[in-house]
């Protein structure tokens, strides 16, 4: 069909029209901070009372260490921020394209940190498994990939300092005070998550502002993981939304971001030595990172056929081999002692389910299904990361990011019920802990 000079001017228009919303869209400024509350942030691994609000700042206690994430990811964009330490010495840190959850065994996300700390602020260096390019060689060698400012432009503690972040396709420019001062190239991830962090002292931050850009599509590998609607079990700072037991008093520990049982529970009767959670629950996936503190010792122990039968010795009993063993422990799954996914040192790896694979009145099936596939524990000392999955009588375990545990059948388990932390008399520590029910 032949264009007319009025459709080529209606056409002309159209895109200019279309041109010129995409520039105001892009240049359009939004609070990211209303002043007034945390409405558009989701605490990730704090207590309630670590991020208030007060006369028109976000106040962070420093206390646990942990962050407060932005409800939405962002790529490309223009973001500013003010902030102050109130004490000299003091450390924080921003953190963008941020993962929603900790990694395995530590307070922190992976992300790319923009350094905020009295006396060193302005660095950009990349944690717990992201990645970047410093602007310029580090004085310790290229192996050090923190990217240090061309100059200090920080005020000392007490006096507020301006951020200003710009983030274009995986390349990060920071501007300390009105100064453009530090960049960071090839960033990975490049879209994600905005966080404060806590980390030991008090901060104060305000005026938080960002200005999106027309998104360049990174690829999957380039985006940090997406909030899938955990919530955080342990604050921190205490054990509230856990069983209160006297006889626990001293042994079972909040220590900042780790939760510490020196398995030495004086609570009577010993279920009660486990620390239960307040709330019972029906379906849902459960994250839990944990490492055994024990002294390591030479032990025999039985051998686990994958139908979970013991191997047999020429006298008929389990045949017994060497390991080294540092203790063992587990999580009570609906509050039942025979549906706890084991911590333990045994070959055949933890993860299983002690109760029902000893239970010979069941079908070999359901004894084969809740013995692991595979052991895929960390060396001892080393944190490891469960994600139990229960739907009704079904369970999946996965350690370390591995099966070991697939859709097994726990037959007569209760429909809905705790959580615990077991007592099994040795040391124990535990982090990360996070929950999310499904219908």
């Amino acid at each position: 069909m032949r264009k007319t000079k009025s459709m080529i001017m209606i056409a002309l228009a159209a895109s200019l029209l279309f041109v010129h919303g995409a520039i105001a869209a892009e240049t359009e400024w939004v609070s990211l901070f209303n002043g007034k509350n945390l409405d558009g942030w989701a605490t990730v691994n704090c207590a309630p009372e670590t991020f208030t609000v007060r006369d028109g700042m976000i106040i962070c206690t420093g206390v646990p260490t942990g962050v407060l994430r932005t409800d939405r990811m962002y790529e490309n964009y223009e973001l500013e921020i003010e902030w102050r330490h109130m004490q000299k010495g003091g450390n924080a840190g921003l953190f963008v394209h941020s993962d929603a959850l900790p990694v395995r065994g530590q307070p922190f996300t992976r992300s790319i940190e923009v350094q905020i700390m009295d006396g060193n602020a302005g660095d950009i260096f990349s944690i717990q498994g992201a990645s970047m390019t410093p602007y310029k060689l580090h004085p310790r060698g290229p192996a050090n990939k923190r990217s240090l400012p061309a100059e200090d432009a920080m005020n000392p503690a007490g006096e507020w300092n301006h951020y200003k972040v710009i983030s274009q396709d995986g390349t990060l420019t920071l501007f300390v005070n009105g100064q453009e001062v530090n960049w960071a190239y090839d960033c990975d991830p490049r879209k994600g998550y905005i966080c404060l962090e806590s980390e030991g002292s008090e901060i104060h931050f305000r005026n938080i502002k960002i200005k999106e850009r027309p998104s360049s599509h990174p690829p999957l590998a380039e985006t940090a993981t997406r909030a899938e609607g955990f919530v955080p079990l342990y604050s921190g700072l205490d054990l509230r939304g856990w069983r209160d037991n006297p006889g626990n008093e001293g042994h079972w520990v909040a220590d900042d971001w780790v939760l510490k049982y020196d398995g030495m529970s004086e609570a009577e009767p010993r279920e009660e030595k486990n620390l239960w959670s307040a709330k019972g629950y029906r379906n849902f996936e459960l994250i839990v990172d944990w490492r055994q503190l024990g002294e390591a010792v030479v032990d025999t122990v039985p051998v686990i056929m994958p139908d979970g039968s013991y191997i047999e010795g020429e006298d008929g009993k389990p045949l017994r081999v060497p390991v080294m063993d540092a203790g063992d422990s587990g999580i009570y799954l609906r509050g039942s002692s025979k549906a706890q996914v084991n911590i333990w040192n045994w070959p055949i790896g933890s993860g299983e389910f002690y109760g029902y694979r000893l239970d010979k009145s069941l079908p070999p099936s359901v004894r084969a299904g809740v013995t692991p596939i595979l052991n895929a524990d960390r060396p001892i000392g080393e944190w490891n990361r469960f994600h139990i999955t229960m739907i009704d009588d079904r369970v999946t375990v996965e350690l370390n990011g591995q099966t070991v545990i697939d859709d097994a059948l726990l037959p007569g388990v209760p429909p809905t019920g705790p959580i615990a932390l077991q007592h099994h008399g040795d040391r124990i520590e535990f982090a990360n802990i996070y929950i999310k029910e499904l219908p």
